[in-house]
């Protein structure tokens, strides 16, 4: 690792350089650094955009527009071209497919425009569709407006793999100093790590301005009280790359974008990680994958991944003990293989460890594509290698239609590809205001592995499925289990399962 002053010159200059060469289109008028202007009580409208680095592959299915609205001066985006990820389900193998991706920077209203170069456009839809956004569509072309930076999808005739990704910003009012010698600056342009992989000492900064593109890793071991942020890129060499927080405490890292990695978190304690994109289309592709860690909350994530989104494990290789207090919230996740989110496969059989205390909060799931029953779940409590797994609450999730898995899979489990030894149990789960809205969910699956390693006090608070509230006082024949309403299954190691409407969960708590 380099970070003498001349390094942070060459860094430095490098943006100056990309800056001055048309890096970012700024629309506004002088404005104070919370972006309005005296007298005003809205933020001045402005918007930020920024070429991709020569040297950098694109994408060329979309052509893309930007301008503040009503009627701002439009900017050309060019797209970044991340992999999406399709499993044959027949041979096993795995076919990367090309997508698009354009990033940038605004505050007030934008408007955007996008044309599928392709043609034989016959519909267009913008997700997650819980924000509602209807585009206006005119031969090839659609429009739409965001009135607060989104990370959306974009699909063009219902189109899996090449859609275009939007990911937006609100503007940087206090990006670092290149010349602060806590900072470790990455200006815009193309950027190589020396040796690929940085170590970011205690209580430094990396930063990645909006426009730079990184290869590497960058790897917080052992460090504490350190960040990583900016509205950069960073790209892998190989296998090499992603972010890892390894036996770290204290670590922020907020709004990069992950191309062709993700990043881990191994026995780390203490972790903000807000509004990190991940793409990944390689295998075992896991966009955050976490590992015996604690304190951790990941808050506006958006992750497409070619493995689980979201896997959550106690022990597993050089890494042990417990993970706790994990929260995931205001998150989108699409998984093109796997699960969105995956929950307690991996731990330690001879000093088993708990996985406990978790929150899954705010959450759109987009997709979800497994054909092996093992792996399926949109969410799954897997409890495998004596894990217990106990205290998670699960609130406003919205799943929308997925290819192919299950909605839920919680499972008490020996999986022996995986496991040296069965799972002692899933404890004390609620699930509240969790809708799912589609045709091609597999049964869901509550399984207990014995009497011994069973799923204890599972409740479902306004559970809604295509628009039908499921409750156990639902009316149906007396002699159906409520599960038969939705065709789910639950083995006889499963007790003290509720179905509860958000008035008798009110009334239960108040009794």
């Amino acid at each position: 690792m380099n970070t003498n002053p001349s390094r942070r010159r060459t860094l430095q200059a490098a943006g100056a350089a990309a800056l001055a060469a048309g890096l970012s289109s700024l629309t506004a008028t002088a404005a104070h650094a919370d972006g309005t202007a005296d007298g005003d009580t809205a933020p001045e409208p402005k918007l930020v955009t920024y070429p991709i680095p020569s040297g950098v592959a694109t994408q060329a299915s979309f052509k893309v527009r930007v301008r503040t609205a009503p009627d701002g001066e439009w900017q050309t985006l060019s797209c970044y071209a991340p992999g999406t990820k399709e499993i044959n389900p027949t041979t096993g193998s795995g076919k990367v497919w090309g997508s698009s991706m354009v990033y940038f920077d605004f505050q007030g209203s934008v408007e955007i425009e996008v044309t599928y170069l392709k043609g034989g456009t016959t519909k267009a839809r913008v997700r997650p569709d819980s924000l509602g956004i209807k585009p206006e569509l005119g031969g090839d072309t659609l429009v739409f407006t965001l009135d607060e930076p989104k990370d959306v999808v974009v699909q063009i005739n219902d189109e899996i793999f090449d859609c275009l990704h939007v990911i937006t910003n609100r503007v940087e009012h206090h990006a670092p100093s290149a010349d602060d010698p806590d900072v470790i600056y990455y200006g815009p342009g193309l950027h190589t790590i020396p040796g690929d992989i940085l170590y970011v000492p205690s209580g430094k900064t990396v930063y990645l301005a909006g426009g730079a593109v990184v290869i590497g890793q960058i790897n917080f071991k052992q460090t504490e009280k350190a960040c990583l942020r900016g509205h950069g890129v960073l790209v892998p060499r190989g296998n090499v790359g992603g972010v890892q927080l390894t036996q770290s405490k204290k670590i922020r890292v907020e709004d990069v974008i992950l191309l062709g990695n993700g990043l881990g978190c191994w026995e780390a304690d203490g972790g903000l990680v807000k509004k990190v994109r991940v793409f990944t289309w390689g295998q075992w592709g896991d966009g955050l994958p976490l590992y015996s860690s604690k304190n951790i909350t990941y808050d506006g994530c958006f992750v497409r991944s070619s493995d689980d989104s979201h896997s959550i494990y106690a022990h597993r290789g050089e890494w042990y003990g417990d993970t706790r207090d994990i929260t995931i919230k205001n998150a989108t996740l699409w998984a093109d293989v796997a699960h969105p989110v995956n929950i307690g496969t991996h731990g330690n059989s001879d000093d088993p460890e708990v996985i406990e205390n978790l929150v899954i909060k705010n959450v759109d799931i987009l997709d979800h594509r497994e054909p092996q029953l093992n792996y399926q779940g949109c969410i799954a409590l897997n409890a495998g290698d004596s894990n217990l797994i106990k205290n998670i609450r699960i609130e406003d999730v919205r799943v929308e239609d997925f290819r192919w898995g299950q909605l839920l899979n919680f499972r008490v489990m020996f999986n022996k590809t995986y496991n040296t030894s069965a799972g002692r149990g899933i404890e004390d789960v609620y699930i509240k205001n969790l809708t799912y809205t589609g045709t091609h969910a597999n049964p869901s699956l509550f399984l207990g592995y014995d009497a011994d390693h069973a799923i204890k006090n599972v409740t479902f608070e306004n559970l809604v499925v295509n628009g039908v509230v499921i409750a156990d006082t639902m009316r149906k024949p007396t002699w159906y289990y409520t599960t038969d309403t939705v065709q789910w299954y639950v083995n006889e190691h499963v007790t003290n399962l509720k179905f509860l409407t958000t008035a008798e969960a009110r009334a239960a708590a108040a009794s």
